[in-house]
């Protein structure tokens, strides 16, 4: 064999394994790793002869590949009265194709507003820069010239709170993407959780032309049944954020899903229980998790990674790998 068609062979053989990894609704080809970072030293693995870390404002779910490299950021902020680690498949989804994703714990028990998630999260993305590096394994470097900030739900609204600068707090860090995992801003038109950023004037949300993607459920507007009220109601929900964006902006809507249906498989305690139930769901998790990490992962790599590929797959509706029907689908360019 010549070392010209053995070198032809490898060229194929990584070809076909880096596009066997290009679909984003599936894992993708970086090992990973979940970490905790806490509020002391007790989480701390660098070496000792390391500088004395600065420790996060709020404790940290962290979702890192492994393999040496320089990783965009994305940071996820949860939903109303849930945990961090309610989203760790989803976060390793995301990382497993080249991301940092970050997940603070914002709270525990939830305030009657939001100013104080807002808040933390600013003061997180601005720790960020002095922070990060030293919890990370010491051959991964974050490249926080390519952040983006997501949330769901309640995590949602605060997301686009941050991002559109309001109500006095804004990061020293620019946010280069945003995204919207069915996004909330309280029980009803008029009756939003306080402070409320939905203004309903069409194209109002000024975001110096930050790209964004709106992902809806299906199901989030129904009842699960005569005791609770639709988990992602009318009126307050991703519809009315997209409505609100300028572009570029993208806006996904799944079938037959429900608002919790991206969250793990297996939810731990109390709160991990009700989440099965207090909310209209899809037959399952699996699939909707993978639409969303997937949406998500083809949205980074268009916007910040200039690969576009597989979100125009999406767009054309060519793409084979969705694990879910998609019921709606807008693009404001």
């Amino acid at each position: 064999m010549s070392p010209s068609f053995l070198f032809f062979i490898l060229f194929l053989i990584k070809e076909m394994s880096s596009s066997s990894s290009a679909n984003s609704f599936e894992d993708g080809k970086y090992k990973t790793d979940l970490l905790t970072v806490g509020l002391s030293s007790c989480c701390w693995k660098k070496p000792s002869s390391s500088p004395t870390p600065q420790f996060p404002p709020k404790r940290l779910l962290v979702a890192t590949p492994v393999e040496e490299g320089e990783y965009p950021v994305v940071m996820l902020l949860h939903g109303y009265l849930l945990y961090n680690s309610f989203y760790s498949q989803l976060m390793l989804h995301v990382s497993s194709h080249g991301f940092i994703v970050i997940a603070p714990q914002l709270y525990s028990i939830a305030g009657a507003d939001t100013m104080d998630e807002i808040k933390s999260t600013v003061e997180i993305i601005d720790w960020l820069s002095a922070g990060l590096n030293h919890f990370l394994p010491p051959q991964v470097t974050p490249n926080l010239s390519k952040l983006a900030l997501s949330g769901h739900s309640r995590g949602g609204k605060t997301a686009f709170a941050v991002a559109l600068k309001k109500f006095g707090y804004s990061s020293d860090l620019k946010i280069s993407a945003l995204i919207g995992i069915d996004p909330v801003d309280g029980m009803r038109k008029g009756k939003q959780t306080p402070p409320p950023v939905l203004t309903y004037e069409p194209n109002s949300f000024d975001l110096d032309k930050m790209p964004v993607l709106v992902i809806g459920s299906g199901l989030g507007e129904i009842s699960p049944n005569l005791l609770f009220p639709p988990c992602a109601p009318p009126g307050v929900n991703h519809r009315d954020f997209f409505q609100e964006c300028q572009g570029p902006a993208w806006h996904f809507v799944a079938k037959d899903y429900g608002h919790l249906d991206m969250l793990d498989d297996d939810t731990e305690g109390i709160r991990g229980k009700i989440s099965h139930y207090l909310c209209k769901n899809g037959e399952e998790r699996r699939p909707m998790r993978r639409f969303v990490g997937g949406s998500i992962v083809a949205f980074l790599m268009a916007y910040l990674e200039g690969d576009d590929s597989e979100l125009v797959k999406i767009k054309d509706k060519s793409h084979e790998g969705v694990p879910v029907e998609i019921q709606e689908f807008e693009v404001k360019n």
